[in-house]
C-alpha cells in the first residue's frame, strides 16, 4: 500500500504499539518470556485498530540504555512476534528499532510494512555517545533488498540528542527533501511526550511544499486540534497509554477520544 495516498485527503495519525523490553536489554523479564511480549503487542495493536488509528507502528522504546546497532535478538523477537500477528493486522503498519533503520528496513520487509521512522540523517551528540549517520547506505541497501515500496520517516530533529548542525530546522528538513529524498519529515520535542512548537512546524512546511510533515512527539487530545492545522498528521504514543505513562498499554478509550479529535480538525 503506497503510505502516500491518504496525504492531503485527512489528517493522519499513527499509533505506536511500544514493545515491552526484549531478551539481552537489563529492563527484559524473564519471568514473563517472549510469549508475554507476543500478547502484550497483540493487545496493543487491537486497541490502536479498534480505536480508530489509521496505521500503526511497533517500536522498541523500552529497550533502555539505547544502543545504536540492533543486536541480531531484537530483529528475531520483533520479527516473529509481528508476523505472529500479521494476521490480526487490518491497517498499514511502521518499524522503528532504536537507532538501526538498516535493522529497521530488514523486518520492515520481512513483514511487509509500509514504512520506517528512523535518524537517517546528521551527526549528533546523544546520550549513546557520538551519533552518526549513512543516508546512502540506507538508500542503497533497500534498493538491495527490493524494498522500494517502504517509505522512509525521517526524524530530523532527534531527541534526547543535540544536532552537531546548526543550520535552522527548516533548512535541514529543505535539504532532506531535495537530496535525501525523504518520503516524510518528523518533528520532534526536545524529548518523548513533548512537542514541538508550532512555529517550527509552520517553518518546515512553508520550505516543504511536496514532503508531508508530520508530528514525532507530543501530540494529545488538548494539543491535537492546534498542532494539525499545520501538521499533515502525527505520530502518537504517550498520550495514548493508561494513565498517559509511556510504557503502559494502549487505553482504547483514549485512542477513540483522540480520534473524535482529530476528525474536527479543519
Amino acid at each position: 500500500m503506497d503510505i502516500k495516498s491518504n496525504f492531503g485527503k485527512k489528517k493522519i495519525i499513527i499509533g505506536m504499539a511500544h514493545f515491552p523490553p526484549l531478551p539481552g536489554f537489563p529492563l527484559y523479564d524473564e519471568s514473563r518470556g517472549i510469549d508475554y511480549i507476543i500478547r502484550r503487542i497483540r493487545d496493543d495493536m487491537k486497541n490502536l485498530q479498534d480505536g480508530g488509528v489509521d496505521y500503526i507502528m511497533f517500536c522498541n522504546e523500552n529497550d533502555r540504555p539505547y544502543k545504536l546497532e540492533a543486536d541480531y535478538t531484537t530483529v528475531a523477537v520483533m520479527g516473529r512476534t509481528i508476523g505472529e500477528i500479521s494476521k490480526e493486522i487490518k491497517v498499514p503498519f511502521g518499524i522503528d528499532i532504536l537507532w538501526d533503520p538498516i535493522a529497521a528496513i530488514s523486518v520492515a520487509k520481512a513483514t511487509e510494512a509500509s514504512f520506517i521512522r528512523e535518524i537517517v540523517t546528521g551527526t549528533y551528540v546523544s546520550d549513546m555517545g557520538l551519533w552518526n549517520t549513512n543516508v546512502g547506505e540506507l538508500y542503497r541497501y533497500r534498493k538491495l533488498i527490493d524494498a522500494g515500496n517502504i517509505a522512509i520517516f525521517f526524524n530530523i530533529s532527534a531527541e534526547f540528542a543535540y544536532n552537531l548542525d546548526r543550520r535552522p530546522l527548516e533548512e535541514i528538513a529543505e535539504s532532506v527533501a531535495f537530496s535525501s529524498l525523504a518520503d516524510v519529515i518528523l518533528v520532534s520535542g526536545p524529548k518523548t511526550g513533548t512537542p514541538p512548537s508550532i512555529e517550527a512546524i509552520q517553518k518546515i512546511k512553508a520550505k516543504v511544499k511536496n514532503v508531508p510533515v508530520f508530528v514525532n512527539t507530543g501530540l494529545n487530545m488538548e494539543n491535537a486540534q492546534e498542532l494539525l492545522k499545520v501538521a499533515d498528521g502525527a505520530i502518537v504514543g504517550t498520550s495514548l497509554k493508561k494513565n498517559g505513562i509511556t510504557w503502559d498499554p494502549v487505553d482504547k478509550e483514549r485512542v477513540k477520544k483522540l480520534m473524535e479529535v482529530v476528525s474536527g480538525v479543519k
